[in-house]
């Protein structure tokens, strides 16, 4: 399954892209468990994703908890929480 990975803020500084096409294992079965699988993809992704509490994930454009199914997604964003202001 191929998922267009969308990262913003400082996730987007620290991977260098402002996002990727990605294929994950089939073991990879949540965005905690892709956070987790990206951060062993290298050293910027490590920075990235090193830290799972710091981020937020939104699927096909809902913002959703880590602990969501991946089953279907198309596109997962990755950001930092969102404040206002």
């Amino acid at each position: 399954m191929a998922i267009e990975m969308l990262y913003f803020a400082w996730v987007r500084e620290a991977t260098g892209m402002g996002g990727e096409t990605v294929a994950p294992p089939e073991t990879v079965r949540t965005v905690a468990d892709l956070i987790d699988w990206l951060a062993a993809r290298g050293e910027g992704h490590a920075r990235a994703f090193g830290e799972p509490a710091r981020l937020r994930a939104a699927i096909d454009q809902e913002f959703v908890p880590l602990d969501h199914d991946l089953a279907g997604a198309r596109e997962i964003a990755i950001f930092p929480p969102v404040t206002g202001g």
